[in-house]
């Protein structure tokens, strides 16, 4: 099995579970999903973010937390200069794993704990401008270790200071008291990753995505997407969700969100029209969809589009 990267374009081509970037952005961000865990610290300017959350604003003093596979997108205010911090899931997991060893038998235990009180997809949370120029210093030089690839012998140097900036943010965080329904983790639905790339278990897995993705206006069924890899339905969902985290018709809903925020963005089609392109006969349906995974409607999502558009024009 080949081993992922949470940064493709490395130079040492290695794996690591850690990865920090800093970056300023004038232009919109489509909605996209990952397939880390991410801390996005906002440094200075300001944007609006769509998620799951719906829309709010970030400036300095706040951090977005977006657990894997939750959609989030976002307009900068006229700009936005951020550190995000991108984590793999597991490794988190195994934090939360030693930081409560004492009462868990193994790291089952701690994956059961951590979806059930860490099961908010996206949030936002307001720590303060001074706490978040506490965060600054570790914050450049996490980023400055992970330019190149972050050498193994540099990962003790990064572990800690990834810690102090978690032993700052995570105190604010909402945590749950029981795990998210069926129904509401249906909804959040992964892309493809961008940001690092993961190799399915399965070659199967693999083909059922790319399928959806060549084609997600077409109304597959789970029958016939098995049916294409030669596996059973149940197979199929079992082979798919180990590799992806969701369903393949929760990743084909995904999939068609995007495919319509972007469509939004880029045309004056009607809603109606580009929900049908997507592969929703039912507008309303779409909208509720779309809602779902953004926390706005499409009409509104529009709205927000035009106004930023404006605004660089002025």
């Amino acid at each position: 099995m080949q081993l992922p990267s949470l940064k493709p374009s490395s130079a040492s081509g290695t794996f690591s579970p850690i990865v920090a970037r800093t970056e300023s952005r004038h232009a919109p961000v489509n909605p996209i999903a990952f397939d880390c865990v991410k801390f996005i610290v906002i440094r200075a300017g300001g944007a609006r973010l769509f998620s799951e959350f719906g829309c709010l604003h970030v400036n300095l003093g706040d951090v977005v937390v977006l657990a894997a596979n939750a959609l989030c997108g976002a307009e900068p205010e006229g700009w936005v200069t951020t550190t995000t911090i991108y984590l793999d899931r597991d490794y988190v997991i195994d934090q939360v794993f030693w930081q409560y060893a004492a009462q868990f038998c193994d790291r089952h235990n701690a994956r059961s704990f951590f979806e059930t009180h860490y099961s908010t997809p996206a949030q936002i949370i307001r720590i303060g401008e001074e706490r978040a120029g506490m965060l600054m210093p570790w914050l450049d030089e996490l980023a400055t270790l992970s330019v190149d690839g972050l050498r193994p012998e540099r990962f003790l140097r990064a572990q800690a200071l990834l810690f102090s900036v978690l032993d700052v943010i995570v105190p604010f965080m909402t945590t749950t008291a029981a795990t998210v329904t069926g129904r509401h983790s249906s909804t959040v639905v992964p892309a493809a990753p961008r940001h690092r790339q993961f190799t399915p278990l399965r070659v199967e897995a693999r083909h059922i995505a790319q399928f959806i993705r060549d084609d997600p206006a077409r109304q597959w069924t789970v029958q016939e997407l098995a049916e294409a890899v030669h596996l059973s339905p149940s197979q199929l969902r079992r082979v798919f969700v180990e590799a992806f985290g969701k369903a393949p018709i929760a990743y084909l809903t995904m999939v068609r969100t995007e495919r319509m925020a972007q469509l939004l963005r880029s045309t004056v089609l009607p809603i109606k029209q580009i929900a049908a392109e997507v592969g929703w006969a039912d507008a309303d349906f779409a909208a509720r969809q779309f809602r779902r995974s953004l926390g706005v409607t499409p009409t509104t999502y529009r709205q927000f589009v035009c106004a930023s558009n404006s605004d660089d024009l002025e």
